[in-house]
């Protein structure tokens, strides 16, 4: 399986997933839930981080957050909540009909009950 979002405390990975889309954050929001851990000292290590992502991001309390590829609507989100990033791509936008969804949306919980609502009709339909 190829890693597509890991959580770390410190060099030890606490959760992996080879998830695709944002189905890797719901994953660890379950693993979050059940684990009891204050996800504010932790890092996650997210393959591509849009905007939905960096929302969903800071949804569940992560301060820490390394993209290999960082959107610069994702970036001024991560900005304007005081999250520390790095990235080892910047680009201008994912090509990504969620990114354009959420282009007028900055609540993390707006965008999760939007992104909770498509993954599960996702789901369904699949």
């Amino acid at each position: 399986m190829q890693t597509t979002l890991a959580l770390y405390q410190g060099d030890t990975v606490l959760f992996r997933s080879g998830g695709k889309w944002l189905h890797p954050l719901f994953e660890l929001e379950e693993f979050l839930r059940s684990s009891g851990l204050d996800a504010s000292g932790l890092r996650v290590r997210d393959k591509i981080v849009g905007k939905a992502a960096a929302l969903l991001l800071v949804r569940l309390g992560l301060r820490h957050v390394d993209a290999g590829v960082l959107s610069a609507p994702a970036q001024a989100v991560l900005e304007r909540h005081a999250v520390g990033y790095r990235f080892e791509t910047l680009v201008e936008r994912i090509a990504c009909r969620t990114e354009e969804l959420l282009r007028e949306v900055d609540d993390p919980q707006e965008a999760y009950t939007i992104t909770r609502a498509l993954a599960e009709k996702s789901l369904r339909s699949a």
